[in-house]
């Protein structure tokens, strides 16, 4: 009775203990991903405004920091900041850490131009990262996607995984790749039928 998540998993023939086959970033998805994110921003002055004019949920600096520390506030699903308030933020990355939010210049998401972070969030921009067993997940939309979009939003992840492969990667790069609904089961996809 929901609309269920569609997601993608890669298993990658990577060592994620090498750092130079660490993946990690982010990609914003043709048709986005159906789902909308409450972005926090950490951002002074100009910058600020910017970002609450791009649409942000929450704009802030020390008021927030103190809000996630004493309150364990997270009404929130991405967080944003200029390089400036990095240091600040530094406070709470043992809190945003372990969760998987913590701002990081690879995933866009410490920036000095929040306003173009936010809108590209806000289109359905999504952040991926290698486990430690080599894995790759991530949503590509929503089951009352049509077809074609959910195929091009396949394909455009599945084209940035292949574009990021390793010049250190030896052997079979993509091992498997799988498609799974939320309460369904995982679908194996027949990677040479992938047309590029």
């Amino acid at each position: 009775k929901f609309d269920e998540t569609i997601e993608i998993a890669f298993n990658l023939n990577l060592d994620p203990t090498k750092a130079e086959q660490q993946l990690r970033g982010a990609i914003v998805l043709p048709h986005g991903t159906g789902k909308t994110s409450r972005i926090l921003v950490f951002a002074e002055g100009d910058a600020a405004t910017a970002a609450t004019e791009a649409g942000a949920d929450f704009v802030g600096a020390d008021d927030y920091i103190q809000k996630i520390q004493k309150e364990n506030w997270f009404d929130f699903d991405v967080v944003v900041a200029t390089p400036q308030m990095m240091p600040k933020i530094g406070r709470i990355g043992q809190i945003l850490g372990p969760k998987g939010i913590m701002p990081n210049p690879r995933t866009g998401t410490v920036t000095p131009d929040v306003k173009k972070a936010v809108e590209e969030i806000k289109a359905g921009k999504v952040t991926y990262r290698i486990d430690k067993f080599g894995n790759i997940h991530s949503i590509i939309g929503r089951a009352s996607f049509d077809e074609t979009k959910l195929e091009e939003n396949f394909l455009a992840f599945y084209n940035e995984i292949l574009r990021l492969k390793p010049s250190t990667a030896k052997g079979v790069y993509m091992e498997n790749v799988s498609v799974s609904s939320t309460m369904g089961a995982g679908v194996k996809v027949d990677i040479k039928a992938i047309v590029k």
